[in-house]
């Protein structure tokens, strides 16, 4: 596999109220809710994210709530301009 773009890499322990800040959640709009990814932790992520980056997140990414609005992130994507690949240490084998 081949990748070509931009890494955005993350540190350990972040958690969904960092992926989706909880003052957002009053949508499940996917594309409203892409729009405030990552914006506690990178600001400039939602405005440089660009088809075929990759976002590497550390150990222990998306810990916290089991709500579900977090991963609806990941189907707003193609509101993240295309990005496609997450990868995170812990769940990898």
């Amino acid at each position: 596999m081949n990748a070509k773009g931009s890494v955005f890499k993350y540190p350990d322990n972040v958690d969904t109220d960092v992926i989706i800040p909880a003052r957002h959640l009053n949508t499940q709009d996917p594309k409203e809710l892409a729009s405030h990814c990552m914006e506690d932790i990178d600001k400039d992520f939602v405005r440089n994210v660009r088809d075929g980056d990759v976002m590497v997140g550390g150990w222990n990414f998306g810990c916290g709530s089991s709500r579900e609005h977090a991963p609806y992130r990941h189907q707003g994507q193609r509101h993240l301009r295309g990005h496609r690949l997450q990868l995170c240490p812990d769940l990898l084998p």
